[in-house]
């Protein structure tokens, strides 16, 4: 018999927090983000009232799980704490992966990242895409878009730079519009984990690729 969130409190109470992060979080003055984080809220939210199946992934790790406890560690200092221990309390459970079908030289030691939520599971809807993105400090994530999702993250421990645009300390979200290539480079020193929630039509969420762009000449 196939569990249901209500089965597993521990997804539950993670989504219950990303809801939270989604309605605390600054949007700066900004329409379009406080938009979308409405949005991601009432999907989170019609999610969990829609008990769905929890499925059980085999649990895996990548070579860059090894930065997971510094990073843990930073973020229980953090505003997004509670996050932090709802994140602890499903550790066992997740599967790291990468989501490329070829991962670029070098990159393989220093990301992956672990889906929540999402047509795929572990909890399984077709509101939104939810998950955590781990980075080894130095890292340099190559230019990426996503076709018809909005992104967002919130950074949780560390600290990332987008398109060399700011620096995004703990607390602090970035908004990726339908579209927008963004490339994300890493402190020197120290992990950075994020969350992070992709937002769009059913049907690019439940085909949704990354595809990473060629340099160019």
């Amino acid at each position: 018999m196939t569990a249901r969130l209500a089965d597993r409190p521990d997804w539950g109470y993670l989504l219950t927090e990303f809801a939270e992060l989604y309605r605390r979080g600054k949007a700066g003055g900004s329409a379009r983000i406080r938009a979308h984080q409405r949005a991601v809220r009432e999907a989170v939210s019609r999610t969990i009232a829609a008990n769905p199946p929890v499925i059980d992934r085999t649990p895996e790790t990548k070579p860059v799980t090894a930065h997971l406890k510094r990073a843990l560690d930073q973020g229980r200092r953090e505003s997004t704490q509670s996050v932090i221990r709802a994140i602890e309390s499903v550790l066992p459970d997740l599967c790291w992966l990468y989501g490329y079908e070829k991962v670029p030289k070098g990159l393989s030691a220093k990301y992956a990242y672990a889906e929540f939520a999402g047509p795929h599971g572990p909890v399984v809807t077709d509101e939104v895409i939810l998950g955590i993105v781990l980075f080894a400090p130095k890292c340099t994530y190559p230019a990426h878009a996503h076709d018809g999702l909005t992104e967002s993250y919130y950074t949780l421990s560390g600290a990332v730079s987008e398109n060399d645009e700011g620096v995004y300390a703990p607390g602090s979200l970035i908004f990726n519009p339908p579209g927008r290539m963004h490339r994300i480079t890493v402190g020197d020193t120290e992990p950075a984990l994020l969350s992070y929630a992709w937002h769009g039509p059913r049907e690019k969420l439940a085909g949704q690729k990354m595809t990473f762009s060629k340099p160019k000449a």
